[in-house]
């Protein structure tokens, strides 16, 4: 690069697919863009096969790739979560001067994140994880992006980030989430209800094709009518395109050659953790962690298909149940089901926002998950609406409009419940958020008989309905209440 020559307003550091899909975002939407990746040989490979797309400034040393960036300059890193991000960030770090920007676009864990922004403030620079949804696509044609970090790093990297990110009736699908970890947190969210979502669908699938006997190519059919109604969303989209395909080396479904065993990055795993600290259940979430996992349990799957006893099973014939109102049974099971993940998930968010003081903004994050990013729904248009009419909202399953769709769900997730267990199909997700909903609207709940047995063995104490106060039963002795 020459003196005189233009300098770059962003770098992307990390050129597999996603980092380098990401930089023709950017040459598209007419940016400069600084291009670096520690093997020059990806760099190469994006001039040679995209650089007539745009304006690119490759480099091959970090020091090269910083030095060709306009100021406040401004990095986005996509490579591996963990050490080797930790490596690029220092790297960064180390050439860079006050004020500068460093962008972690990556699946990073939000405690980490909360580390770095931490360590780079501390240097001088600005440092923002942002969580960056919508896959390999997404990011060459517009993702959704929650971006943390100080906010005035928002300032200088907001417009930027506005111009490449997907669009839903002129919103961009990007926003300040909030401080150090925010954006981060978010990201993780958002991924463990994609996790829910996507088992819910296959837990649909399920029943469909081994409950009422319908083949791959039907059910495709069916998910593309349920795609212009309520359920409307990119899944379910992709759903009935992927059990329409045909593989072209057997003739089969494609469906059926595909080995039944979904892998994962971790971020479904970081999901249920985070919400264990907290203490919020996302019981949705967990299970369709649980189901991925037990699906990758190959030997032991092995080891018991045809040896657990079943029990007497049945048919949806011998019960009597119509096809056509099971399968609407199920789009209704799956609706409501899909409706206790987001909510789960909303309330996640909530709290780790309190527990760090982020204030994130639920309304920010179902505008910004309307376009570009995997659980892109219909129904987020609802959620924005019930936040704007109640901020304060106990369970988004309370918002009017919502509470009023399960009235017409519930009878049939009830029905879709109780058939799956008669003919021995496994719906973790259906029947734990069936449970789930169930035990919000109980108005008593055996957690009193838990809190019975803590004091009996652990002297734990107790409250009591009827008065103030903390107490214990003297169970050893002569199991008169004390106060405690």
């Amino acid at each position: 690069m020459t003196e005189n020559s233009k300098l770059a307003e962003i770098g992307v550091v990390g050129l597999a697919v996603m980092g380098s899909n990401l930089a023709r975002n950017f040459a598209h939407k007419g940016h400069t863009v600084a291009v670096y990746n520690r093997s020059f040989s990806k760099t190469q490979a994006l001039m040679d096969n995209h650089g007539s797309e745009g304006t690119f400034i490759p480099s091959e040393t970090i020091e090269e790739f910083v030095a060709s960036l306009e100021k406040p300059r401004r990095a986005i890193i996509m490579v591996q979560a963990g050490p080797a991000t930790d490596a690029v960030i220092n790297q960064l770090a180390d050439a860079m001067e006050e004020g500068d920007i460093i962008i972690d676009g990556g699946n990073s864990l939000y405690t980490d994140t909360i580390r770095r922004e931490k360590e780079i403030a501390e240097r001088g620079l600005n440092f923002v994880g942002a969580g960056i949804s919508g896959g390999e696509e997404g990011a060459l044609n517009g993702p959704a992006i929650m971006p943390g970090g100080p906010a005035k790093s928002w300032e200088a990297l907001g417009p930027l980030l506005e111009s490449i990110a997907a669009n839903v009736d002129g919103t961009p699908c990007v926003t300040h989430i909030g401080p150090d970890g925010a954006g981060h947190f978010v990201k993780m969210v958002h991924n463990g209800i994609e996790y829910a979502d996507m088992q819910v669908i296959g837990e649909a699938y399920q029943l469909l094709r081994y409950g009422a006997g319908m083949t791959p190519a039907e059910i495709s059919e069916t998910f593309k009518t349920w795609n212009e109604g309520d359920l409307d969303s990119y899944l379910i989209e992709i759903t009935a395109e992927v059990l329409s395909q045909v593989d072209a080396e057997t003739g089969k479904p494609l469906i059926d050659v595909i080995v039944d065993a979904a892998g994962q990055k971790g971020t479904g795993r970081w999901t249920v953790k985070a919400a264990l600290d907290l203490g919020i259940p996302v019981t949705g979430i967990g299970e369709a962690v649980f189901a991925r996992a037990l699906s990758g349990a190959s030997a032991q799957r092995a080891a018991t298909v045809g040896n657990l006893p079943s029990g007497e099973l049945t048919t949806l014939e011998s019960l009597g149940v119509d096809k056509a109102t099971f399968v609407e049974d199920v789009r209704r099971a799956l609706y409501a089901s899909k409706l206790v993940a987001y909510a789960q998930g909303f309330d996640e968010i909530k709290a780790g926002s309190a527990e760090y003081n982020w204030g994130v903004d639920p309304r920010d994050l179902a505008t910004i998950w309307r376009g570009g990013c995997i659980i892109r729904a219909k129904f987020l248009n609802r959620i924005r609406e019930a936040y704007d009419t109640n901020p304060d909202v106990e369970s988004l399953l309370l918002d009017p409009y919502f509470k009023g769709e399960l009235e017409g769900l519930v009878d049939s997730w009830r029905r879709v419940v109780i058939a799956a267990t008669q003919i021995g199909q496994p719906i973790p997700v259906f029947a734990s958020s069936l449970s789930y909903y169930d035990s919000l609207r109980a108005e008593r709940l055996p957690a009193a008989l838990i809190q019975g047995q803590r004091d009996f063995f652990g002297a734990h104490t107790y409250k009591r309905v009827d008065k103030e106060g903390t107490f214990h039963t003297l169970w050893s002795g002569d199991r008169t209440e004390i106060e405690a």
